[in-house]
């Protein structure tokens, strides 16, 4: 069973999320792509890409770059059901990764290697995504880890092309790209905790500071004037 891991975390008589009882079949066409935003124990955004009838799954602990400079740790986790996809909602406490997620971004991937599978075990699984607020060419490239994480430790790049830039597009573009709220709107509204998942969006504009207006004491009438 290539989602037994998933399925083992999970209690799906309390949670929302959706049951990983078989995977789908590998399909023609697209292949899925998602982001979700989620403030767990830790905030993290959740890379997923379709292959095999799995989302294949890594945890981005500060998210996507589109800064080619810049390299993102990404630690690979359990294979997720194709289903994951669409899930956006509260996983309740006590539970595997209790906490608010959204969906952050979403849209297809293109393979830039003929034998995926051949660039997943060597490490260097180069890709093209077509989503709406991340683009153009990226790639995942296996890095050096340490016990329980050796193997799972990964980094995410992006290349250099007309979508590179050095915005950050998770401060830029907090929002879901389905529902157009933020963590503690989907809290509120699924009854999670709000709280917590307020401090997964971005902190609001400070207001501006009061100008005090001076103005001029007028003179009092029959004032005398000093003699």
């Amino acid at each position: 069973m290539p989602l037994k891991e998933y399925d083992k975390k999970r209690n799906f008589k309390v949670t929302p999320e959706p049951s990983g009882k078989s995977a789908a079949k590998p399909k023609q066409g697209p292949l899925l792509y998602v982001i979700q935003k989620h403030r767990a124990t830790a905030l993290h955004y959740d890379f997923r890409i379709e292959w095999n009838g799995v989302l294949l799954s890594w945890a981005v602990p500060k998210g996507p770059s589109p800064d080619p400079s810049i390299k993102r740790l990404a630690m690979q986790v359990e294979d997720h059901p194709i289903d994951y996809a669409a899930f956006e909602g509260v996983i309740p406490e006590g539970e595997y990764g209790g906490g608010t997620v959204m969906i952050w971004d979403q849209g297809t991937w293109t393979p830039e290697q003929e034998d995926v599978d051949a660039a997943l075990a060597k490490g260097d699984l180069k890709m093209h995504i077509h989503g709406k607020k991340l683009k153009g060419s990226w790639v995942l490239v296996r890095t050096h880890g340490y016990g329980r994480s050796d193997g799972k430790s990964w980094l995410l790049i992006k290349h250099r092309d007309e979508y590179a830039s050095t915005d950050d597009l998770t401060v830029l573009k907090p929002k879901s790209v389905v529902s157009n709220r933020l963590l503690a709107g989907i809290a509120k509204e699924a009854g999670g905790d709000v709280a917590k998942a307020a401090t997964g969006d971005p902190a609001p504009p400070k207001p501006a500071a009061a100008k005090r207006a001076k103005v001029a004491t007028p003179a009092r009438a029959g004032k005398k004037k000093a003699s």
